[in-house]
């Protein structure tokens, strides 16, 4: 039977999902590009359109941009942009790296401890270590004996 999760624990799963998260800058950043593609048409193409279609003689047209051009509202609008991208660009980096420490919190095996140490096992591990002891003298003692060997070979092929 599943345990039921408070409202705070839903909203907070909620919140932590990427969905939300995509969902969002997807938001901001439409909001910010219909700023450069309303000040576009309205500053730029606009007055454009009316110098042309003034020497073309129609007078009226010229009405929809009274001032002239409105360059500069265009570009605040794609400064504004810019700056609004590169904020929610670094949100977004840190909250992957968030993410991305969590899941290696969570993957790192956990270390292996060691067996509790008794006397049995450290009187294992002394005689472990004295058979090995004993192994690489005999080891010692059979190369010695070898190599006495290969030279009394040496010194009867000589005579």
């Amino acid at each position: 039977m599943e345990k039921k999760k408070g409202f705070i624990a839903e909203f907070k799963e909620f919140i932590s999902r990427g969905n939300v998260l995509d969902l969002a800058v997807g938001l901001i950043i439409g909001s910010a590009f219909t700023a450069i593609v309303t000040s576009l048409v309205q500053d730029v193409l606009t007055p454009i359109i009316g110098v042309i279609l003034r020497k073309a003689g129609i007078e009226k047209f010229a009405d929809w941009a009274p001032g002239g051009f409105g360059i500069g509202s265009f570009i605040n609008a794609i400064i504004s942009f810019l700056l609004i991208s590169f904020t929610v660009f670094l949100i977004v980096k840190f909250v992957n790296k968030a993410q991305e420490l969590t899941k290696r919190k969570e993957e790192e095996p956990e270390e292996e401890t060691a067996p509790p140490v008794t006397e049995i096992s450290l009187l294992t591990e002394i005689r472990d270590l004295l058979l090995e002891a004993r192994d690489q003298k005999q080891e010692a003692r059979d190369q010695k004996q070898e190599a006495r060997e290969q030279k009394t070979e040496k010194e009867t092929e000589k005579v």
